[in-house]
């Protein structure tokens, strides 16, 4: 199974990174493009079979290793490989 863990700012948390997109985004141009949010996607693999102990073991990495929670919410997406 392929197991993809999307990791967002909360909501509230201020995004330089994504502010300085936008304002160069801006300024080539593309002014219809706007509020910018940056973020991450960390994939990975696992031979395990069973779909809900994947989720499970997934969220947990997300939660204890992959993720900031005080400012970060995750998702995890699995997929049959």
């Amino acid at each position: 199974m392929k197991v993809k863990v999307i990791v967002r700012l909360k909501k509230g948390v201020l995004d330089p990174q994504g502010k300085a997109i936008e304002k160069t985004a801006v300024k080539q141009g593309f002014r219809e493009f706007n509020k910018f949010r940056l973020g991450k996607i960390i994939e990975f693999q696992t031979d395990e079979t069973d779909r809900k102990a994947v989720l499970e073991k997934a969220e947990q990495l997300a939660d204890k290793f992959l993720t900031n929670t005080v400012i970060e919410n995750y998702e995890v997406q699995i997929e049959d490989a």
